[in-house]
């Protein structure tokens, strides 16, 4: 399966005037979003609960998990992120995709409404 980014705009829930455009990996094998903290920084976002983490090369840690609001093809969200470690890839996990009723069609690589949450 071939992999993709979309651009969001991520924003601190609790200081909306910090807001920054990012690309965001498409990953349904990742259940959180990760953000780098190259992107937690300059937005300000806490992450003050501590989650033990296993990445996809098995390697396990102890990382901190916080909220950010999503924006995304005018639909908005708070989401739960975990900060993930220097130089890290940003990715939208499929908790994120599902709170915005969304679904991967890798073909044609794009997001598609969940047929069950559409009005």
């Amino acid at each position: 399966m071939s992999t993709f980014a979309i651009p969001v705009t991520l924003i601190n829930p609790d200081d909306r005037e910090r807001s920054l455009t990012v690309n965001l990996l498409v990953d349904t094998g990742a259940f959180y979003t990760m953000l780098p903290p190259e992107v937690v920084a300059p937005l300000g976002l806490t992450a003050s609960d501590l989650k033990t983490v296993e990445f996809a090369n098995s390697e396990r840690a102890v990382i901190g998990m916080g909220e950010v609001r999503v924006r995304f093809n005018g639909t908005e969200h708070t989401t739960l992120f975990l900060s993930g470690p220097a130089g890290c890839h940003a990715v939208l996990g499929a908790f994120t995709l599902e709170g915005f009723g969304l679904a991967v069609e890798p073909r044609h690589q794009r997001l598609v409404p969940i047929p069950f949450f559409t009005a």
